[in-house]
């Protein structure tokens, strides 16, 4: 079995930045992407950002330019860098790990158990 554990989420004004936290533990034989999705109320979750194993990464519009995510990939683990923040940001957070629990196995989709960003104007 799997388990993300995120961290870091809270209450910050209009510009502020805030840093959250992801580690993958367990059965982790190889993690392919990681990524950060948020779901604000009354609308569908979306994806943030992602990293790939390489370092390559993809940002929604809405971010590009404030946001930055990473990984340490002997650790397991992926942090979103959130400056310039806007109540619009204000959402929970989920960080997702497709992970490759042995080398046969197809990677699959784990996911935290989400943290609250809230942006106040």
């Amino acid at each position: 079995q799997v388990q993300l554990v995120e961290s870091g989420g809270g209450l910050v004004q209009a510009g502020g930045s805030l840093t959250l936290s992801c580690a993958a533990s367990g059965s982790t034989f190889s993690i392919n992407i990681m990524g950060w999705y948020r779901q604000a109320p009354g609308k569908q979750r979306e994806l943030v950002a992602s990293v790939n194993s390489d370092g390559s990464t993809n940002y929604a519009d809405s971010v590009k330019g404030r946001f930055t995510i990473s990984r340490d990939n002997a650790k397991n683990t992926a942090s979103l860098q959130m400056n310039s923040l806007k109540p619009e940001d204000t959402a929970v957070y989920y960080c997702s790990a497709d992970v490759r629990i042995t080398p046969s196995r197809y990677p699959y989709r784990y996911w935290g158990q989400g943290t609250q960003v809230t942006v106040s104007s």
